[in-house]
């Protein structure tokens, strides 16, 4: 009997030390309930219009590419011409995406990739059954028509890397997680605070979850920011 109280009170201080650690987002419904995935709706659109007209506008980068997102009304429906996608080369630096329709499209990409939580990680991945990281990234932007490169690495090289203060939902997100100076890890922004940024992106052991900087493996591996939609 006197092992076994033994054995009880290690279990609770083990548990009572076991570092707080910010909760990972695994699935959209889990998501919705922490209000950092929500469907995108037209009154969404205008909300964020209007916050993005009020906001200090970037810094206007070396080179611009122009992209426009088209949106056809409600109930017509017509035989469309094919599209070119717009191919960003990771050659081109400080080449970003500008947009009349930069707030739409933006959240239009965050929901994209959100919309692929819980598919489980795929080394070389580009579908729902299964991503790496890179391959999350490259079809979330395809889907619009944009073609980023295809790796964590050639992709930090495009667009345009941002300061602190600068950072917001649909920036990219990069990490050297494997001790070296390269690197090789992306994700997309989804929420930005003071101290906090979390990010959706597909990770090795959980495949596609929302995680936080605040994680000390984030933390600690945290590379750079880039914008491709301006």
């Amino acid at each position: 009997m006197h092992k076994i109280w033994n054995y009880i009170i290690v279990a609770l201080v083990l548990v009572s030390c076991k570092p707080n650690q910010t909760a990972i987002v695994t699935s959209k419904k889990e998501a919705q309930k922490k209000k950092i995935y929500t469907p995108y709706t037209t009154k969404n659109n205008t909300e964020v219009a209007t916050t993005t007209a009020n906001s200090t506008p970037a810094t206007t980068p070396k080179k611009v590419k122009t992209i426009t997102v088209v949106r056809e009304p409600e109930g017509i429906s017509e035989t469309k011409p094919k599209k070119t996608p717009l191919i960003l080369d990771q050659n081109d630096e400080d080449i970003v995406v500008t947009s009349d329709d930069t707030p739409y499209l933006t959240e239009q990409l965050i929901n994209n990739a959100m919309d692929y939580l819980g598919s489980p990680y795929r080394g070389g991945g580009t579908s729902r059954n299964g991503f790496d990281c890179s391959g999350l990234m490259f079809t979330t932007f395809k889907t619009f028509d944009i073609i980023l490169p295809r790796s964590s690495h050639e992709m930090a090289r495009i667009g345009r890397v941002l300061d602190r203060n600068e950072y917001r939902r649909g920036d990219l997100i990069f990490f050297r997680t494997n001790g070296r100076r390269t690197i090789n890890h992306v994700g997309m922004i989804t929420e930005v605070s003071s101290d906090e940024i979390k990010f959706v992106h597909s990770s090795t052991q959980l495949g596609v979850v929302v995680s936080s900087t605040k994680e000390p493996y984030y933390q600690r591996t945290f590379a750079q920011v880039n914008r491709v939609i301006e």
